[in-house]
């Protein structure tokens, strides 16, 4: 990371620490250093890249509250994408050894 990228990561920690803001940090692959922020009702996903871009995604409730009952919707959605990208898989082995 470019000495002014640094710069910017590192003043925007010390900006979370001292509203003693709560916060984890990962590492995406060779160029990338996330933030992760979890305020009340919202997460922040602040990306600090090599060429010293800075990258921010929202995600903000709506306030809803469920109950566990929606577990089956989660599971649901995930086994039909699993299923889906594992027949896609399927279809290009096939048409790459035919």
């Amino acid at each position: 990371m470019k000495n002014h990228g640094f710069g910017k990561l590192v003043t925007f920690l010390n900006q979370l620490e001292q509203e003693k803001i709560s916060y984890t940090l990962a590492h995406l692959g060779d160029e990338t250093i996330m933030v992760n922020v979890a305020v009340a009702g919202e997460r922040w996903e602040v990306k600090f890249l090599e060429d010293a871009s800075v990258e921010v995604e929202r995600f903000v409730s709506s306030g809803e509250i469920n109950r566990e009952e929606v577990f089956s919707e989660l599971f649901a959605m995930y086994s039909e994408l699993e299923s889906h990208s594992a027949k896609l898989t399927q279809n290009a082995k096939f048409s790459t050894t035919t």
